[in-house]
């Protein structure tokens, strides 16, 4: 569907300031979401595969290797290890799993545990199954469909314009590439980007309408929580109401999109949290991040029930089509569903936590400075 708002209208409302003013959108918003997804939500988690030793220079990342911070890092997990943490995100009630690796892509080897760890989780849980490792070819793709992945994450991260500030070693142009090839597989697409990475206004718009113009299935918005050592760790948290009132134009723009909060929500949203859910989230990341820690389920689960929605793990998550799998190409039985209570607490299940499960690797040398940008955007 294509956006309810035009861009010079999108850009009036990036203007507004007045508390008053941003509730009144918010109120759009949540009925532009419960138009299109009624009560239904779709709260992710992920597990952290593989950590640290990134060779791109993305500025926000502190697994980079020109960030200053200490590497938190570990070796690709196993099929087994992957399999134990989707169902801990089960259990905490997740309706889908996600296998993140850094880096622009993988090695064979670690591509296959990936593939086993997929088939696994499709096989012991009920859960919808994901996968954000980098480029991959279409060949890669409809691989990925085969072992039971149903959707693939790929950022684009922020506007066309402002992406050559953000990193120069990976391509926007690769990225896109990437996207059509999921597209080819007949996967669906997640496909966002991070706010506060010192881009105008005007670039957060242009990045939710070439978003639009992509149309992928989920989009995922991130809120710089800055690392220190990393390219952007020295800049302020967004102002909460601020976030509140782009997860609403981003709703406008893309109507039909599921649209998720992730990494850095805690930190800029504190108590508004909430009303970010209203201005037209279907779902959050649960659990834990890539290296940081995230709220507890049973929070998460509660700030959406306050709104008349229904985060309840539905038995077939895996088999029977939600709103948040609209094209409806799954089919099988669904397996048994393995756990019958949802946990509350981080500490009732093995959640993937990076303060116990990183190995912090201390800088020995000084990184190498961080490329200076090429305007290779366009």
């Amino acid at each position: 569907m294509p956006p309810l708002i035009t861009f010079d209208e999108a850009m009036q409302l990036a203007q507004i300031s007045e508390r008053d003013d941003i509730i009144q959108l918010v109120e759009r918003a949540w009925e532009v979401r419960r138009e299109r997804f009624g009560e239904s939500t779709d709260m992710c988690s992920l597990v952290n595969a593989k950590s640290g030793g990134c060779a791109e220079d993305c500025g926000f990342c502190a697994q980079s290797r020109y960030a200053e911070a200490d590497t938190p890092m570990h070796a690709m997990m196993g099929p087994e290890q992957i399999l134990e943490h989707a169902k801990a995100a089960e259990a905490a009630g997740a309706h889908r799993f996600c296998m993140v690796t850094q880096g622009q892509g993988l090695s064979k080897r670690d591509f296959e545990k990936i593939v086993d760890g997929a088939r696994l989780v499709a096989e012991h849980t009920n859960l919808k199954r994901c996968a954000s490792i980098g480029h991959i070819s279409a060949d890669r793709a409809k691989r990925l469909a085969d072992a039971g992945v149903q959707r693939v994450h790929h950022n684009v991260e922020t506007s066309r314009s402002y992406y050559p500030e953000v990193t120069t070693t990976v391509r926007y142009e690769g990225r896109t590439r990437t996207i059509d090839a999921v597209k080819e597989a007949g996967l669906e697409t997640c496909v966002g980007g991070i706010l506060n990475l010192g881009e105008s206004p005007r670039q957060r718009v242009e990045m939710a309408f070439e978003l639009a113009e992509i149309d992928p299935t989920s989009v995922p918005i991130n809120l710089l929580n800055p690392r220190p050592g990393t390219k952007f760790g020295d800049r302020p948290l967004m102002d909460p109401w601020e976030v509140v009132k782009w997860v609403a134009i981003f709703r406008l723009v893309l109507p039909d999109a599921l649209f998720r909060l992730c990494g850095g929500r805690v930190e800029n949203l504190h108590e508004l949290q909430p009303l970010a859910v209203k201005a037209g989230l279907n779902g959050v990341m649960m659990g834990n991040f890539l290296t940081t820690l995230g709220a507890e389920p049973e929070d998460d689960r509660a700030m959406f029930e306050e709104l008349g929605l229904n985060v309840a793990r539905q038995s077939d998550n895996g088999a029977n089509p939600r709103p948040d799998n609209r094209s409806g190409w799954l089919e099988g039985e669904p397996p048994p569903n393995p756990i019958e209570e949802l946990i509350d607490r981080q500490t009732e299940a093995n959640f993937w936590d990076p303060s116990t499960q990183l190995r912090v690797v201390k800088q020995k040398r000084k990184p190498p400075p961080y490329p200076e940008p090429a305007g290779w955007g366009d």
